[in-house]
């Protein structure tokens, strides 16, 4: 099996949480649209979702650098 360097696992690493970030922004902008547009209470939904997301995504960073450290 061939082993990733440093490098190429950091850009692997940045194309995943890219794809998180865009999904919490996505969820927490839709969310904002549903709530001013149409009903609160369907948009808090979305914010609550774009907010895990983005909840996830700090933990997960937070733990990369914590096991690199």
């Amino acid at each position: 099996k061939r082993r990733l360097s440093n490098s190429e696992e950091f850009e692997i690493m940045k194309l995943v949480l890219d794809k998180f970030l865009w999904l919490g922004t996505g969820l927490l902008g839709f969310g904002v649209y549903q709530s001013l547009a149409v009903d609160i209470q369907d948009g808090l939904w979305y914010l609550l979702a774009g907010a895990l997301v983005m909840v996830l995504f700090a933990w997960f960073v937070i733990s990369e650098f914590e096991r690199i450290r």
